[in-house]
């Protein structure tokens, strides 16, 4: 399950609508076959997995992250069918999907054809895999994280506004890498007309994993994708992980609005004093309401700086 979760790995910020899912054939204690959803939801790891063993998988045990699902699509079989045509004795999975079309059909399906099912192998860990995905099927929208690169004073620029560079250049590789594992990237008017920035990945291998870019605006702007409020976060299509980026207005506005899932915390070794602050006013009322919201999940070092991740409480 380890290594099927390694490869649902591979697929994250890119499957949108589907899950990223991660699947690992083994029969006779030798792999056979390995897959993971491809970009843009198609094929399905279980699918990529089988054409790999081809008829190897007779016999195998299939051990995967998500439900095999159990509807059929314009885009291609259910993979519980395929498991079953292909003769598979076993499934073990992580976690059972919630999408109503298999919701348990697919364990079902599969246990009257005769292969032994097990669940809930390694589930937080899958859940955690596929976050996005379910923040979609849950609250009717994607998984927003809110990057946030600053003094030691919480400043994001000087008084002026000179900004470039607050951290430095292992900081802004991570956030590049953190862009790659999203679909759409957002930032506020105010960000474009200040820096122009390109928002895109500059890792090697990677450039082709750049995110949709996503205005926070009620004008229209050539080359973006424009949406008028933080709620209107639920309209856009195929993206299940958004990536907030810019500036302290859109990010306030997004925490005002509950709609943060997730921190990026960079923190540099410098104080600034008098400039311009990470964020302004958030909705908060009482002190007593900051606490308990946000609960640490990691942290290192990134050179000089220090990254701090936390997640909804």
């Amino acid at each position: 399950m380890g290594v099927a979760l390694a490869l649902a790995d591979r697929g994250v910020g890119r499957t949108a609508p589907n899950p990223n899912v991660g699947c690992v054939l083994v029969r006779d204690g030798r792999v056979v076959g390995r897959g993971w959803t491809q970009a843009g939801g198609r094929p399905h790891a279980e699918a990529m997995a089988l054409a790999q063993a081809g008829a190897a998988a007779r016999g195998a045990t299939a051990y995967v992250t998500l439900e095999p699902c159990a509807h059929i699509s314009p885009r291609g079989p259910a993979c519980t069918d395929l498991l079953i045509a292909a003769g598979v004795a076993r499934i073990v999975a992580a976690m059972g999907d919630p999408d109503p079309r298999t919701d348990g059909l697919g364990f079902s399906r599969a246990g009257a054809a005769g292969i032994a099912v097990t669940t809930g192998v390694r589930e937080e860990e899958a859940r955690r895999m596929i976050a996005g995905f379910l923040t979609r099927r849950a609250r009717g929208r994607p998984l927003v994280t809110l990057k946030l690169a600053t003094s030691l004073d919480g400043m994001i620029a000087r008084a002026d506004g000179e900004s470039r560079w607050i951290t430095g250049p292992q900081a802004r590789a991570h956030t590049h890498l953190e862009r790659s594992r999203h679909e759409a990237i957002l930032i506020g008017r105010g960000t474009l007309e200040a820096d122009a920035p390109r928002l895109d990945v500059r890792l090697p291998g990677l450039e082709s994993r750049s995110p949709r870019r996503i205005l926070l605006s009620r004008t229209p702007e050539t080359g973006w994708e424009t949406i008028p409020s933080p709620a209107a976060i639920a309209d856009i299509p195929s993206v299940d992980r958004l990536m907030v980026e810019g500036g302290a207005q859109t990010a306030s506005a997004f925490l005002a609005a509950d709609l943060i899932d997730r921190l990026l915390l960079y923190r540099a070794p410098i104080l600034i004093g008098e400039g311009r602050s990470a964020l302004g006013d958030i909705g908060l009322t009482r002190l007593a309401e900051a606490h308990g919201r946000w609960r640490l999940t990691d942290a290192r070092m990134l050179g000089s700086d220090r990254l701090e991740v936390y997640e909804r409480a």
